[in-house]
């Protein structure tokens, strides 16, 4: 399996104003694969796997967000991929 996975975790104002289905839809126009969820601290947990500069255009979009969002910080690594996911959903 070739590509990266980027781990992120995103604060601020990020639950409750379409962050996930707007992730959901880049990563699809992006074509790639992972997830998105809200975690209970009220930050929002993305993993996504594909090619690096298809990544970075997604973590650029995170560390904006959609319009109603307000994104204080974007923590985020990138690992190897595995090939676990077939398709990306917001969780």
């Amino acid at each position: 399996m070739s590509g990266q996975r980027l781990k992120a975790v995103i604060r601020g104002e990020v639950q409750g104003v379409g962050f996930r289905w707007s992730v959901q839809r880049q990563a699809h126009e992006l074509g790639l694969t992972g997830y998105a969820e809200n975690l209970p601290d009220g930050s929002v947990r993305v993993e996504a796997e594909g090619d690096p500069d298809r990544l970075d255009q997604l973590e650029a979009f995170l560390r904006q967000g959609p319009r109603w969002a307000e994104v204080a910080s974007l923590d985020s690594q990138r690992v190897p991929a595995t090939g676990e996911f077939h398709y990306f959903e917001a969780r």
